[in-house]
């Protein structure tokens, strides 16, 4: 495998990791309503578990609610029951063929849990990418000891220290979204 494959695929996993951490913090409760919140809640529809978000609309009605509106009426009574068991502290109420789901600020101590969760997150993409640094570092390695390939050692110091440029890069965006969603979580 050449070096630019290499360093390609190593940005393209790195990249994974933090498109990960983007979904888990957008799901994650701050004190104002955000639709992402119930996108991956499951429902079980028909016998088998179903995301939110392929059997309703939901959308953002007021700072602090949400508004589910099924598109099967039938199945308002099954998402009601998902949204209390989601484990997200929410309350919905079925309203005609929808439902509120009014979200309340969280308190000082889940504040502190949430920030703790957002840090332990973040920590997990670090891990995750500097495993994908050492792998690529192990790649690079191999290519150098490989005689088909005709790599020096120069080639292969400057594909470590691009490497290393990447991890560097990528860890710092995951310690900005962190920092950033922190405060969001902090801010009442």
């Amino acid at each position: 495998m050449d070096i630019d494959m290499i360093l390609l695929e190593t940005e393209e996993r790195m990249g994974k990791s933090v498109d990960y951490l983007q979904r888990e913090f957008r799901g994650m409760r701050t004190g104002r309503a955000s639709t992402a919140l119930l996108e991956y809640v499951k429902v079980e529809y028909y016998g088998s578990p179903v995301d939110l978000r392929e059997l309703a609309a939901v959308s953002v009605s007021e700072a602090t609610q949400l508004l589910v509106k099924p598109f099967d009426p039938s199945a308002k009574g099954e998402i009601a029951k998902a949204i209390e068991k989601s484990g997200l502290g929410l309350n919905p109420m079925v309203e005609g063929s929808q439902i509120r789901v009014n979200v309340p600020a969280p308190s000082a101590e889940r504040r502190k849990q949430l920030a703790t969760q957002v840090k332990k997150l973040a920590e997990e993409s670090r891990v995750a990418v500097r495993n994908e640094r050492r792998d690529a570092n192990k790649a690079i390695d191999a290519a150098l000891a490989d005689t088909k390939v005709k790599l020096s050692e120069d080639d292969a110091k400057r594909a470590r220290e691009e490497v290393d440029r990447i991890t560097k890069e990528v860890t710092t965006r995951i310690d900005d979204m962190a920092a950033k969603k922190v405060s969001e979580i902090e801010e009442i």
